[in-house]
């Protein structure tokens, strides 16, 4: 009989975490977002690429997002009107499956997310629990028109040294609904890229970036689709 030492299972552990972690980042969904019109049709591509068979089930909610981006989710809408072609399926290994959805929003813009709960993992948590794997496709449902360049307002433009952060403040004044491509923060002629967001209506977003650059930062670029915006640090800011 062969004795496991500690060290053996450590190292047992590790691979059967690793393994874990291949599998769970191995499944798709893809888009992750769709910004379509009002009302919209949309597809949704499920992949399996793990050797297993997988359940997955899905439930839309509805969602808020708040000042500093965290997002607050509970039950779908009664203004948005949702059909999906099924709401669980088993998809076989290495394989993709589709489900195609319709839906309108009663109050343009909308949006909500299809949450995708993956099951049937060949592996199981210490406390016997089955492991489940929750993915998102978010959907914009999005009027004709687009966000213009006065809509939005930088309000504040704040940089802290001490701890090397700069904070955005960003309001959208308008109805319509945007997204920051890209976010550069520029120091003179060297600059610094930070994530995206979106800008919903007649909401204020904040953004921390932290600095990679000793030197106070000069300017912050907001990239959008058709526009960008561009605010200079003033002199003295703290």
């Amino acid at each position: 009989m062969k004795t496991l030492t500690s060290t053996s299972i450590s190292k047992s552990m590790a691979i059967a975490v690793a393994l874990l972690s291949a599998t769970l980042s191995a499944q798709t969904v893809r888009p992750v977002i769709s910004e379509l019109g009002n009302p919209a049709k949309g597809r949704i591509e499920y992949y399996n690429d793990s050797l297993t068979p997988l359940n997955v089930v899905l439930e839309p909610k509805s969602f808020t997002v708040s000042e500093k981006g965290e997002i607050t989710y509970r039950p779908l809408d009664d203004s948005i009107h949702l059909r999906l072609s099924t709401t669980s399926f088993k998809i076989p290994p290495q394989q993709s499956y589709y489900v195609f959805y319709e839906a309108n929003s009663e109050a343009a813009p909308g949006w909500f997310v299809i949450y995708a709960a993956f099951s049937g993992f060949p592996f199981r948590t210490q406390q016997g629990m089955n492991i489940r794997l929750e993915l998102p496709h978010t959907v914009y449902l999005l009027p004709k028109g687009s966000l213009g360049k006065s809509d939005i307002v930088v309000d504040q433009l704040e940089f802290k040294p001490a701890e090397k952060k700069l904070v955005v403040g960003i309001e959208n004044t308008g109805d319509k609904f945007g997204r920051v491509e890209e976010t550069v923060v520029m120091f003179g002629k060297k600059k610094q890229e930070a994530s995206g967001f979106p800008v919903f209506p007649h909401k204020r977003r904040v953004l921390e970036i932290a600095l990679e650059a000793e030197q106070p930062p000069s300017s912050v670029v907001l990239q959008f689709q058709n526009f960008k915006v561009e605010e200079a640090l003033r002199t003295g800011t703290p």
